[in-house]
């Protein structure tokens, strides 16, 4: 039986996974510099250890409303093909292991416009857990193409 590990985040009261592989680090808020003319989901760069990295919020991408950083908030340093990026969550505290019958399909939204990054739901200790498609989340091509 095959188990995935997931790094588990929330967003309102929410809970999302994302594949714990494409996961490098997990860092408290810190100073980022605004990058004029990109979106507004994209926060800014911030230097991680002499690296230069973009940083998106995860609740403007998701289109929630806007809420002030505090003691919980997380920027998660994700790793997608040779790219690094951040995503700011409302917090971000363990791994969870799911394994296929905890995993099912996510429900098909026909009909609606919103670009769908959910890839899977995920069932564990009475939590629904949506499992991200990062490529689809981050959207990494226009990302690169805004800075």
């Amino acid at each position: 039986m095959a188990i995935q590990e997931y790094v588990l985040f929330k967003l309102d009261s929410e809970y999302y996974g994302i594949d714990i592989h494409n996961v490098e680090t997990i860092e408290k808020i810190m100073p980022m510099t605004r990058v004029p003319y990109t979106r507004d989901f994209i926060k800014g760069v911030m230097n991680l250890r002499g690296n230069v990295v973009p940083v998106i919020d995860l609740r403007k991408r998701f289109k929630l409303r806007e809420k002030e950083y505090d003691d919980n908030s997380r920027i998660i340093i994700a790793k997608l093909d040779e790219v690094t990026v951040g995503m700011i969550v409302d917090s971000s505290s363990e791994v969870i292991q799911l394994v296929e019958e905890d995993i099912d399909e996510a429900p098909s939204l026909k009909g609606t416009n919103e670009e769908n990054f959910v890839k899977c739901i995920g069932k564990k200790n009475n939590l629904i857990i949506m499992i991200i498609d990062l490529y689809k989340a981050l959207d990494i091509n226009s990302i690169e193409k805004d800075l």
